[in-house]
């Protein structure tokens, strides 16, 4: 067992005999009576030594939610809630931790973008890439990084990643430089800031999540690999929009989520001249990992029906309608049966930034697992006709002004 927290650092291991014992461990069950169902059943009393170790184990390992987790969780915080920067949490596991090497792994990996969608980068608002680890995105991650030109490396990038760990209906800010092996990489103060000024009571500032989550720190490795060590950023955690999944509503019924998407629509309308947008998402996780019965296999049997309904709602996304995309996500079932953990970063972008359309430019599935199927695709944003007419128009007046 491992705390994808990490506020207990340390695996533990559960022989398989005990793991029936952790049911006990559920906040109803007092250790005697634990002890005493536990020797009616074996019919040996020294069992009960059994449970206290396993017991003691849990408690000192940061496993129950007692004392000793309590004060690992409160010094973990505070270290994050002090620290100036976010320190690196997946370097040398989900990619290499030593710069040279890293730098030219992603080099080697995103050459062959494509010229084509890099020579309209001044309509460019943004790009969905994956947040599944680069071993298994790479295509999606060349696709969507593909369509950034170097003329786009003064951009302020907002990263709009899923929030695996955080609050429903919430979003998660941090003023952290982002640490990666490549260098550190600034956030705009002045947005991150201004968001949590305006953005009312969905907001979580200097949020936990951004210190283990990973749907970010991915996209800022890309982003730096593509730009330099000091791209500016900045980095929203979006949690799940859950009460819109309960009622069936639209998700700014939670008066919270409507606030904050609104404070990211003013600032799209301020200062979207200088953003560019980057979605860090996945899309459809179906198979035993994920609590499905059957097993499942990417591209195959019903992981065509899947991929069929994720390009469903990637054509909704690429209209910039977002009533459609919710609708799809929904379904009047309460849940999605999809599960796409993609849901709210892209519904954040749909709301905050339009109108625009996109592009679906590389779709896959991969077995996380030999059970277990992960989607996820590669997309790019740009400026609707009527607002590339207008820049074209605004552009040609400057023009005009400066010959004269």
């Amino acid at each position: 067992m491992r705390d994808p927290y990490r506020y207990a650092e340390q695996m533990i291991i559960v022989p398989l005999p005990l793991v029936p014992c952790l049911a006990l461990f559920n906040g109803a069950t007092s250790v005697a009576d634990a002890k005493e169902m536990l020797v009616r059943v074996a019919g040996d009393v020294r069992i009960g030594s059994v449970l206290d170790g396993l017991h003691d184990a849990l408690s000192s390992g940061g496993f129950l939610e007692d004392a000793s987790f309590e004060t690992m969780r409160t010094e973990r915080q505070r270290v994050f809630r002090e620290s100036s920067r976010r320190e690196p949490a997946h370097a040398g596991g989900a990619y290499p931790a030593e710069a040279a090497l890293l730098q030219k792994t992603l080099e080697e990996r995103l050459n062959g973008g494509s010229p084509t969608h890099r020579a309209r980068a001044k309509d460019l608002l943004g790009i969905a890439a994956p947040h599944v680890s680069p071993e298994g995105g790479w295509s999606c991650y060349q696709a969507a990084y593909g369509a950034l030109d170097p003329s786009l490396a003064e951009k302020t990038f907002v990263i709009l990643g899923t929030s695996h760990y955080g609050e429903p209906d919430a979003f998660g800010l941090t003023r952290k430089a982002f640490v990666t092996p490549l260098g550190e990489a600034p956030v705009d103060l002045g947005v991150v800031d201004t968001l949590a000024q305006k953005g009312g009571p969905a907001v979580r500032l200097e949020d936990y999540c951004h210190a283990v989550e990973h749907s970010i720190e991915f996209q800022v490795v890309f982003l730096q690999a593509i730009f330099g060590p000091r791209v500016r950023i900045v980095p929203i955690l979006c949690g799940p929009l859950a009460r819109g999944m309960r009622t069936g509503g639209r998700p700014e019924e939670d008066a919270g989520v409507a606030g904050f998407l609104s404070a990211l629509a003013e600032l799209q309308a301020r200062e979207g001249s200088r953003l560019l947008w980057v979605l860090g998402v996945d899309m459809a996780h179906v198979g035993r990992r994920y609590g499905d019965e059957q097993a499942a296999r990417a591209q195959e049997a019903g992981m065509v029906d899947v991929a069929r309904a994720d390009r469903e709602r990637c054509e909704s996304i690429a209209r910039g309608d977002a009533d459609g995309f919710w609708s799809q996500v929904h379904e009047g079932r309460g849940d999605d049966v999809l599960n796409w953990c993609g849901t709210s970063p892209f519904y954040a972008f749909l709301r905050s930034v339009a109108p625009a359309s996109g592009e679906l430019l590389r779709y896959e599935q991969w077995n996380i697992d030999e059970e277990s199927v992960v989607s996820f695709a590669g997309m790019a944003f740009y400026k609707a006709e009527e607002q590339v007419d207008r820049s074209n128009r605004d552009r040609e007046k400057t023009e005009e002004r400066d010959s004269e």
